[in-house]
């Protein structure tokens, strides 16, 4: 397993400047890059747990902050926190971000991949419908974009991840993904987890962690960023 270092870093965003954690792999690269976004509590510590997950595997991972400064641990704060989020100036964010690490010069010419989780998987895969650094996107059980016609932009493959138990992306959702991908003839998984519930992935919420089931989806997104950045 690789060391890596982080940084605390800033990049424009139409005026204004956007924020996020930086993770970095020790070694010569260049390295392939990872957009990380966040569920709805905010760029906390398991997010940031993720980002250096994927520095330790030889990837550039930037979690944009886009709640500026502002985490929650408390389901009632996070859920205010999500509904008053703006969600195309999110998009907008995610969009400079991407462009951001692509600049890096880690990167050099190796390319960008998106993953997210709740609220930050519906915001990854709306980023790889409009940002044409994403050349891979794997969203964890998230919503679809809207329209989601959306799709046929994709640059590159998509890895759904979903929870056989779930309100927030429940069956309805992964058919509605499915069919709109395969009729823009986007290469696809959607990979349903039985007896899981929404969030399963995340290891700091131990009432609904799946530790078979994060340690797969894990081991499958990896495969996909390796295979297409």
């Amino acid at each position: 397993m690789a060391d890596f270092r982080t940084e605390g870093v800033e990049f424009p965003v139409n005026g204004e400047t956007g924020s996020g954690h930086l993770t970095i792999p020790e070694g010569d690269g260049p390295f392939p890059g990872m957009i990380v976004v966040q569920e709805w509590w905010g760029l906390d510590n398991h997010i940031k747990d993720v980002a250096g997950r994927f520095a330790t595997e030889g990837f550039v991972a930037l979690a944009p902050d886009l709640y500026h400064g502002k985490v929650t641990s408390e389901p009632d704060d996070a859920q205010k926190l999500m509904m008053s989020l703006n969600m195309p100036q999110a998009v907008r964010e995610l969009e400079k971000a991407a462009e951001y690490l692509a600049s890096r010069p880690e990167i050099g010419a190796r390319g960008i991949g998106a993953i997210g989780f709740c609220m930050g998987g519906g915001l990854a895969l709306t980023l790889a419908c409009a940002s044409p650094h994403v050349k891979a996107v794997a969203p964890f059980y998230g919503v679809n974009p809207t329209p989601i016609d959306k799709v046929r932009n994709l640059s590159g493959p998509v890895l759904a991840v979903y929870a056989e138990n779930d309100n927030f992306a429940g069956e309805a959702v992964r058919r509605q993904l499915e069919s709109a991908l395969r009729d823009a003839g986007i290469q696809r998984e959607i990979q349903v987890y039985p007896g899981t519930e929404h969030a399963f992935f995340n290891d700091t919420r131990p009432e609904v962690h799946n530790r078979e089931a994060a340690e797969d989806a894990w081991k499958r997104a990896l495969a996909l960023f390796r295979e297409n950045l």
